[in-house]
């Protein structure tokens, strides 16, 4: 048996699902596409997360798009992160091009371009389904780890919640907290401390200082209601294919914190929220990171144990996430190793860093005889890449350089017209676009201030009267009548005095 046919056979066995999969591409061997030789990924392991990675330009985006059309087709609703603000095109069939038709003939798969339904959504005030949470739902203690906050500061954040608790004040947006810092150093003061115990000032003017700069970064747009229910991130349009909801934020990207915080906070909110499924036979929902750097730059150490722990747990409620980026090293070593799925597009060697970063991202490949993995990673052409998934067993499949497929959406923008048409045809931007603002803690504690200063201000007043009082009546009894001056003067007694002794003599 030659090479080529053994590779074919360790391909074809490697990659064989009892159940349903989607197919990413078909190897290739010696820079020749293996046709009809697929590399597959099962549906029932698709939970197990992934990673996306390669230089600028040699296909991250395409393979992302053709793996959400799949899923779609499947019945898998997905979340993606759209940085770029490139994968709006989804929504409108590909034009077809002679290379797209050369490319599914070479793996040996149809090409039909088709639309795909989608859900454009934002965290700014671009235009689209406005995702918000509210402050409450963040909880003390995901809020302290967003804003890296020292254990002592952690434990006066929950002690603010904990009164707003007992005292019926809704924590919804951030000049809620703000009003509750201010309050709790100022005017409530007494109260708090006399019920909870003492708090710093230091300690609170510096988590004011930390919400000022979330609030900077967007944080005032992101937190207040309506909150997004997560559960409208799992539906199905009326063929059966799941809904790919498409989250523009090519606005964000100078503002990691709060891209950071609204990822953690929906991850935390899937979990909390979803029900488990176990051993499903296809996952609930996909959730695609792109740029995941960014969610990962600013992190802090505990920001980071709580990322990984919640992406160790959400799988078991039937959610995959996967993180697409420029450099497997991006990602920190402990989320890389729960990574089951790799899709590693060609890396650039131009610096010392660079070929470190190579020897590294080649050792996180299984072991193989048909390519030298180092050499291969820095000479992929555009569109092919590494791939190596997790068998239905759990077991990592066979390394394969794949000729990954084409999407049959379009590869482009959709221009402002049609993104327009797009949005105005949401029922979910009806549902939470809406401004609301209800009363609040910020309201709540601005009216319990003022009863205070009016309570205080009539304090003062009923004081100054009183003390008016007090002088006006020193005044009068110290005011005598002529005569008892006279009477009661001093040589009048004497005089008494006087006469008194001469008559007794």
């Amino acid at each position: 048996m030659d090479r080529t046919t053994q590779f074919t056979d360790y391909i074809n066995q490697g990659y064989t699902s009892k159940g349903d999969s989607i197919v990413l591409g078909s190897a290739m061997l010696d820079g020749k596409t293996m046709t009809n030789t697929f590399v597959k990924v099962p549906l029932k392991t698709l939970n197990r997360h992934g990673l996306i990675a390669g230089a600028t330009g040699t296909g991250k985006t395409k393979s992302l798009q053709a793996l959400a059309e799949q899923l779609s087709e499947k019945g898998i609703p997905v979340l993606l992160m759209d940085i770029k603000g490139d994968l709006s095109g989804l929504a409108k069939a590909s034009p077809g091009h002679v290379k797209i038709d050369e490319r599914m003939a070479a793996i040996g798969l149809p090409f039909t371009p088709t639309a795909y339904p989608i859900e454009i959504m934002t965290l700014s005030q671009q235009e689209g389904v406005r995702l918000r949470a509210t402050v409450i739902e963040f909880g003390p203690v995901l809020l302290s780890r967003i804003l890296n906050l020292n254990e002592a500061q952690e434990g006066i954040v929950s002690v603010l919640f904990k009164y707003c608790d007992d005292n019926g004040l809704p924590l919804l947006d951030l000049k809620d907290f703000q009003k509750v810092l201010h309050f709790a150093t100022n005017e409530g003061k007494e109260e708090i401390q006399e019920a909870y115990g003492l708090i710093s000032t230091a300690s609170t003017g510096t988590i004011l200082r930390k919400i000022i700069e979330l609030d900077q970064q967007g944080g005032d747009k992101f937190f207040g209601e309506r909150s997004f229910d997560v559960k409208d991130l799992t539906r199905l349009d009326e063929k059966g294919r799941g809904i790919i909801n498409v989250l523009r934020v090519t606005d964000i990207q100078d503002k990691p914190k709060l891209f950071s915080t609204f990822m953690l906070q929906l991850l935390a909110e899937v979990y909390a929220t979803f029900p488990e499924r176990g051993d499903a036979d296809q996952p609930e929902l996909m959730i695609f990171i792109d740029e995941a750097h960014l969610v990962f730059e600013e992190a802090t150490k505990s920001l980071l144990d709580q990322i990984e722990t919640v992406v160790k747990l959400i799988r078991s409620k039937g959610v995959g996430v996967y993180f697409v980026t420029q450099n497997p090293k991006d990602v920190p070593e402990d989320i890389l190793a729960q990574l089951g799925l790799k899709i590693q597009h060609s890396l650039r060697a131009f610096t010392a860093n660079d070929r470190q970063a190579i020897r590294l991202t080649a050792q996180n490949f299984p072991d193989t005889e048909y390519y030298e993995t180092e050499s291969v990673l820095t000479s992929l052409g555009i569109g092919e890449a590494f791939v190596t998934v997790l068998n239905e067993k759990g077991i990592p499949t066979p390394l394969a350089v794949t000729m990954m497929r084409a999407p049959q959406s379009r590869m482009d923008i959709l221009t402002p017209d049609e993104l327009e048409d797009l949005i105005s045809s949401s029922r979910l931007v009806d549902k939470y676009n809406e401004e609301v603002d209800r009363e609040s803690a910020y309201e709540m504690l601005t009216k319990k201030i003022e009863d205070i200063r009016e309570d205080n201000e009539d304090e003062e007043r009923d004081q100054q009267r009183e003390k008016e009082r007090r002088q006006t009546s020193t005044s009068r009894s110290t005011r005598q009548n002529p005569i008892v001056k006279v009477v009661t003067s001093a040589g009048f007694i004497r005089g008494v005095f006087g006469i008194l002794s001469k008559v007794l003599r």
